[in-house]
């Protein structure tokens, strides 16, 4: 179970890292500083992480259920 919250944890702070690099991206681009092609890859670290941490924290309930049907007596 602790697993599970720091994952859930680790997926927020994530966000929050993501949507800044994405603001910073963007404002640099918008003030003409964004010539750099580097300045666009800068959020996909984070995004990568994202997208892990995501598609375990939606195929938990369905493995749970998973789980919970095939070690249930008589099933």
């Amino acid at each position: 179970m602790k697993i599970n919250m720091l994952v859930r944890q680790s997926h927020r702070w994530l966000s929050m890292i993501f949507i800044a690099t994405v603001l910073a991206a963007s404002f640099a681009a918008a003030i003409g500083q964004g010539t750099d092609s580097v300045l666009y890859y800068l959020p996909l670290p984070p995004l990568f992480l994202l997208m892990g941490s995501g598609v375990y924290l939606f195929a938990l309930p369905y493995v749970a259920k998973w789980r919970g049907r095939a070690s249930a007596p008589g099933a």
